[in-house]
């Protein structure tokens, strides 16, 4: 990414759960899959994706729920703010993709693209040229750059 922060900060509505980064994130990204619409509630998700060992957290404990075999959603137990989507995905080893809304400086990160375009709601799309993937932004097929031309 080049240009970013290099340390970030942030946590849960309720300030129960910090977390601090270190480090740029491999990438941002808009993910349409039901499993982060679901975690949401939104229509797609936007996560920062950094190493889990650039991220440290403080306060209360994050619950996890296990959302499919190895992948961890984090949320807060007091508040219920969701914050992380964690794994382990290929040659990048462990990842912890953060919710870019709990960062205290959201605007400091700049989407680089969308996972996961085809399952998006078909009403619902983002006015950008960024590039749109079939599955993960690492190593998926791309599909189109832009939104849907037919809604």
């Amino acid at each position: 990414m080049g240009d970013g922060p290099t340390t970030l900060t942030g946590g849960c509505m309720c300030g129960a759960v910090r977390y601090e980064t270190t480090g740029e994130p491999s990438r941002v990204l808009h993910c349409h899959c039901q499993s982060c619409r679901s975690h949401t509630g939104a229509p797609a998700a936007t996560l920062a994706v950094l190493k889990a060992d650039q991220v440290g957290f403080s306060g209360d404990d994050r619950k996890i729920y296990e959302s499919a075999p190895g992948v961890g959603r984090a949320f807060c137990a007091n508040c219920g703010t969701s914050l992380t989507w964690e794994t382990i995905l290929g040659d990048e080893g462990s990842i912890c993709a953060i919710h870019i809304s709990t960062f205290d400086n959201p605007d400091t990160l700049t989407p680089t693209g969308h996972s996961f375009y085809p399952e998006r709601i078909s009403w619902f799309d983002v006015a950008d040229g960024l590039p749109r993937y079939e599955g993960f932004v690492v190593g998926g097929s791309l599909l189109q750059h832009g939104p849907a031309k037919d809604g």
